[in-house]
């Protein structure tokens, strides 16, 4: 019987000949995902890319090769039940075939709200995504984001402290996570999914972390944009995220930081506002808790 290790370095190694993208690579696993036989599986390969591509499969180096061990590192690949079916749904053809992750799996089962915002997000930002996080903890919803500096990072910070779960989205290969030493009294394994669509060795591009963008957005049922740029990858996830059809939230300012003037196109496009309750001065984020109720996803 062919490991789920050995699986996943087939993939890997096919995913890194060149021109191979993700649609090839998941059209191979849902025509294979029966087949258990590497010869099987490598004789589909070659009908697929050709005898002198094939060479560059065969001769390729492993991609597992390279995992570190730091921590206890695992796969989940699209062949899988357990792969998650919300994702495959969000980005269908341009699925990543292949997840590596470390922590708790199951926290993918959990209700889950991702932020998005600027890694210099003013004092109101901060703020706005510490209250934003509480509430969301206090009902069992899962933050989703990616541990970038800034909204993410705090979004992450306050979901540990308060006692919730959390799922980190890397826009990197799975070798280069560490826990930042500003969470180390919080962080519980318990409590934390990390995630890597990325070969572990791939290092930070501005390209993988506008595509991790996608599987943020994928992940979860409701998206929140704290502050967006004028430009940039905040502005970015809002704009997917409303082109996926998914709920998208944006704090409506006052006065606009200028790390929140993206935010007012997200509005007009049709993203829902934020405002502050007047009786407690708080985010009032009664439409997003309606909305997830209404969809039986809450509670």
């Amino acid at each position: 019987m062919i490991t789920n290790y050995k699986k996943i370095d087939v993939i890997y190694r096919f995913m890194s000949v060149k021109g191979v993208g993700f649609v090839q690579t998941n059209r191979l696993i849902i025509s294979t995902r029966q087949f258990d036989s590497i010869d099987y599986i490598e004789s589909e390969i070659k009908k697929t890319i050709g005898e002198s591509q094939f060479s560059e499969f065969i001769n390729g180096d492993s991609a597992l090769d390279s995992l570190k061990r730091k921590f206890d590192v695992k796969f989940l690949s699209l062949y899988e039940d357990s792969y998650p079916e919300n994702l495959k749904r969000a980005l269908k053809i341009n699925t990543p075939p292949v997840l590596s992750y470390i922590g708790n799996l199951e926290l993918l089962e959990k209700k889950k709200v991702a932020f998005s915002g600027s890694r210099k997000v003013s004092e109101k930002g901060i703020n706005i995504t510490q209250e934003i996080t509480k509430l969301l903890v206090e009902k069992d919803i899962s933050i989703v984001s990616g541990y970038a500096k800034g909204v993410d990072f705090e979004a992450h910070r306050m979901a540990l402290k308060n006692g919730g779960t959390t799922i980190i989205v890397l826009p990197e290969g799975i070798n280069s996570f560490s826990i930042k030493k500003e969470l180390d009294e919080e962080w519980d394994w318990n409590r934390v999914l990390v995630i890597s669509e990325f070969k572990p060795d791939e290092k930070w591009m501005a390209s993988r972390a506008m595509q991790r963008n996608n599987t943020i957005i994928g992940l979860s049922d409701v998206v929140v944009v704290v502050e967006a740029g004028e430009t940039g990858g905040s502005l970015d996830a809002g704009l997917k995220t409303l082109e996926f059809k998914k709920h998208l939230f944006v704090p409506e300012y006052g006065i606009i930081p200028e790390s929140a003037l993206g935010n007012s196109l997200l509005l007009r496009k049709g993203a829902f506002p934020i405002k502050m309750s007047r009786e407690t001065l708080k985010p009032n984020i009664a439409k997003l808790f309606e909305f997830l109720e209404s969809k039986n996803q809450l509670f």
